[in-house]
């Protein structure tokens, strides 16, 4: 059994077909790179995935658990965090609380904790994101509010906000888009450290194909809406149709 199963999966919005009887499986612990031109439908995958939307028909199951019908902080749950391509961070709170937020699925209710003023569920939290921001390189920027940190810190931190849920599948949605070209090499080293330090599965969206490709096993291909490749990167590179979609030219 795959970790993340999808069936059939079809989304409109109106007249517009966003996506259009979409199968995919994604194993434990793979890469797996998500391409296309804008509007092919790459986000509204990830937005069906983590319960954003709720696609018109087909089916989702994560870890043999079926996703459709649930609410983000539901799908967060069962072990599914993601990063944005616009950033959605509290811009007003330092990179340490917004790792702490990160928390909040794993923190346990216990009035009786909240009674005695017993502290040992927050230190035990604190110390999670604390190895975060060692991790992460974030040291110098742990008491600064993500308003005034730079655009790739708080990439970086958006990155660690998800890692700090502990998921087994870790979403990326453009995790390079706006950086400089050192920052890119440096967040796709970052993500191959992710992946041989927490051993998520990672679902990556990404326009730039070579550092698609130097980081994932696998690569799937959408062109409005439909999913018109997949196999190594290799492979789905040199396929006519995603020749024509992405790159806009004829071999």
């Amino acid at each position: 059994m795959s970790l993340l199963e999808i069936s059939n999966l079809s989304m409109s919005f109106g007249g517009i077909q966003a996506l259009s009887n979409i199968d995919l499986d994604v194993e434990k612990e793979e890469i797996l790179a998500v391409i296309g031109p804008n509007g092919s439908g790459k986000t509204t995958l990830f937005n069906c995935i983590s319960g954003s939307y709720h696609p018109q028909a087909g089916d989702i199951s994560f870890d043999g658990q079926k996703l459709l019908g649930l609410s983000p902080d539901k799908v967060a749950k069962h072990g599914i965090a993601r990063t944005f391509q616009n950033l959605r961070l509290f811009m007003h709170m330092t990179i340490l609380d917004n790792l702490m937020l990160g928390r909040h699925v794993n923190f346990k209710k216990n009035p009786l904790h909240a009674f005695l003023r017993v502290r040992r569920e927050e230190i035990r939290h604190r110390e999670k994101v604390e190895e975060l921001i060692d991790f992460l390189q974030l040291e110098a920027y742990r008491m600064v509010r993500i308003s005034d940190c730079p655009y790739g810190i708080q990439k970086r931190a958006e990155i660690g906000r998800a890692l700090a849920l502990e998921p087994k599948m870790l979403m990326l949605d453009e995790p390079i888009s706006g950086l400089t070209a050192e920052e890119k090499q440096e967040t796709a080293y970052l993500i191959n450290e992710i992946r041989g330090r927490f051993k998520p599965t990672i679902l990556l969206v990404e326009h730039d194909l070579r550092l698609a490709s130097v980081l994932a096993d696998r690569m799937v291909a959408f062109d409005t809406g439909v999913k018109i490749a997949e196999g190594t990167p290799d492979e789905v590179q040199k396929n006519a149709d995603v020749v024509r979609a992405y790159l806009g030219e004829d071999e």
